[in-house]
């Protein structure tokens, strides 16, 4: 077996069988995640996590949105763009449906930030998701908590 099957690519964009593009990150859970933001969702790639982070599900992240390739983030910024995003851990997944903004930088290089508002900033991957931290499955959050590997997929269908 192959030390190279373990490690992450370093661009995981990819097409879908519909024509979707994907962007796939890897992080972990942390004995912090608490999931009871009512209105954000994240994944950081600090090695940390402090109790009143209550938006963060997984840490360490793998990639950040400025590593994103360009054909995914025109296509997230396309007019009508929905964007689904999947949690997944240790056998749970939760998905979050959303949309894309024209006003999407994708420059942050620490977050991904899910949000059932219409806000952008740098850190912004979907806007008017159809939930929160606080709306992800609890046994999923109690694995984060547990400190499981978590995987967060985006798939952009660019209307």
């Amino acid at each position: 077996m192959s030390d190279d099957a373990a490690e992450p690519e370093e661009s995981t964009i990819a097409s879908g069988d519909d024509g979707a593009l994907v962007e796939v990150v890897h992080a972990q859970g942390h004995e912090n995640v608490t999931a009871e933001h009512v209105s954000t969702l994240e994944f950081t790639s600090d090695d940390f996590l402090t109790p009143a982070g209550d938006c963060i599900l997984a840490v360490e992240a793998d990639r950040v949105p400025a590593d994103f390739d360009d054909a995914f983030l025109d296509a997230c910024r396309a007019h009508g763009a929905t964007i689904t995003a999947t949690i997944e851990a240790a056998g749970h997944a939760h998905e979050v449906i959303g949309r894309g903004h024209p006003d999407f930088s994708f420059e942050n290089e620490r977050s991904h930030v899910i949000r059932t508002s219409d806000y952008v900033d740098d850190r912004t991957v979907m806007v008017g998701a159809t939930g929160a931290a606080a709306d992800v499955d609890r046994d999923l959050v109690a694995v984060l908590a547990d400190g499981a590997d978590a995987t967060l997929t985006l798939e952009v269908d660019p209307a």
